[in-house]
């Protein structure tokens, strides 16, 4: 048995999910990491776990302003993690510590807390998301572009996936994740929903006549696409939203409609995703919940 094994087995099963969290979040705060595997109990218990993961070398951690901790794997707990049969296949991506104290911080942790938006309303309604629900920086291949043998790719900031039942009827809704703090031009946001619409046909540079996209290998439905935005005055990331839809839609038609949408990430948090929060692409004007009526409710007229 290696030594990270047998570091794994010396942890309580709370602390190795913790643990796993952190390798496929990257960076989460003790109020996230809380929220997602000790909910039922205190705080305290929380920075204890995280206490004994850091002392055995597994994590590390910095403050945030205001004296926050932020918490990630050292290398050692990367290698721990990847000796639980369970895991799945991730890459291995480890944050420094100049990294989390860094602007890559307010990124990670805001789409986190997008996650976490979801995981509060799956617990409200007994659906089903859990801390590992979603994944960071999926890349797809668009064709064009090539380089050095190597063609495009979209990089999803995240890829959601969220299980609901609904009139007896089990149901997988994905999302794709595109976190917009305001840092780059609307016009490249726009440009980003465009090259949504090139995955949508994209079928590999050496595709037979009449085979399916690529996307079909991951996805059986073409995940919605969910540009949440953050940390800017509420005004002005409302004429953000509905010029990066307007100009994407007057690059590519009616092609992304039904599948792009925006809403503000402090509605998110404060409502949750069953509230009428989301500005779809094909109707600026509105604003509409993105779950469909359950098994209690009356459909709308």
């Amino acid at each position: 048995m290696t030594v990270a094994a047998a570091q794994v087995r010396r942890l309580s099963a709370t602390a190795v999910e913790i643990l796993e969290s952190l390798y496929q979040h990257r960076l989460l705060s003790t109020a996230q990491v809380h929220e997602l595997h000790t909910p039922d109990t205190s705080l305290r218990w929380c920075q204890r776990l995280l206490f004994d993961t850091e002392q055995a070398g597994l994590t590390e951690s910095v403050r945030r302003p205001g004296g926050e901790k932020l918490h990630f794997l050292t290398a050692r707990g990367a290698d721990a993690v990847e000796t639980i049969p369970s895991r799945g296949e991730l890459r291995r991506k480890l944050v420094r510590r100049e990294q989390a104290a860094g602007p890559l911080q307010q990124h990670t942790l805001a789409v986190n807390d997008v996650g976490l938006a979801f995981v509060r309303n799956a617990r409200r309604h007994d659906d089903d998301c859990p801390p590992l629900a979603w994944r960071h920086e999926i890349a797809h291949p668009i064709g064009g572009g090539a380089q050095r043998g190597k063609g495009e790719l979209l990089i999803a900031d995240a890829v959601l996936t969220y299980t609901t039942v609904t009139a007896g009827r089990v149901t997988v809704d994905y999302r794709f994740i595109e976190l917009d703090r305001g840092t780059m031009a609307t016009d490249a946001l726009a440009q980003k929903l465009v090259r949504y619409s090139r995955l949508l046909d994209y079928r590999g540079a050496k595709a037979a006549p009449g085979e399916q996209p690529l996307w079909r290998r991951h996805f059986p439905v073409f995940p919605h696409v969910l540009v949440v935005l953050a940390h800017r005055p509420r005004g002005q990331l409302r004429r953000r939203g509905h010029r990066a839809l307007a100009l994407a839609r007057s690059f590519e038609g009616d092609r992304l409609a039904g599948l792009v949408s925006c809403c503000l990430l402090e509605d998110l948090l404060a409502d949750g995703p069953e509230a009428p929060i989301f500005t779809p692409i094909e109707d600026p004007g509105s604003q509409r919940a993105w779950v469909r009526p359950r098994d209690d409710e009356e459909p709308e007229s």
